[in-house]
Formats: C-alpha cells, sequence, structure tokens
C-alpha cells in the first residue's frame, strides 16, 4: 500500500505506527496508515489481516500509605 520513499514499516513490524497517515477521522476516533494499520484514539489497533490489538494505556502507580 506504502508508494513512497522510504517505504514505510510493515503492518507486522514492531515499529508500525511510525507508517504515514493517509486518512483520519478524529470524530469518529481512528486514524488509517499507508500500511493498512488503523489505529484508534484508545492506542487500539486494528491489523490488516483482522487481527486486533488491545489498548496500551498507562498503568497507574501504586500508591502504598
Amino acid at each position: 500500500m506504502c508508494r513512497h520513499e522510504p517505504t514505510c514499516p510493515p503492518a507486522g513490524s514492531p515499529d508500525r505506527e511510525a507508517a504515514q497517515t493517509v486518512a483520519t477521522h478524529p470524530e469518529q476516533g481512528w486514524s488509517l496508515l499507508c500500511n493498512g494499520l488503523f489505529v484508534f484514539d484508545d492506542t487500539g489497533e486494528l491489523l490488516p489481516d483482522g487481527r486486533i490489538t488491545g489498548p496500551r494505556r498507562p498503568t497507574p502507580a501504586s500508591v502504598t500509605a
């Protein structure tokens, strides 16, 4: 799907989110990257093969008294 130079990382690579955005819909909370990856505002992802990755939110620090 990527037609520019240098090419973007494929959807299966660890740095897949570094691909360029080709469409964005902030009102719906998602963007499409040129490698076919859908990235959601909650940090979840939909890969081109249908697999999903859940949100990767930071876990709160535990408070000890």
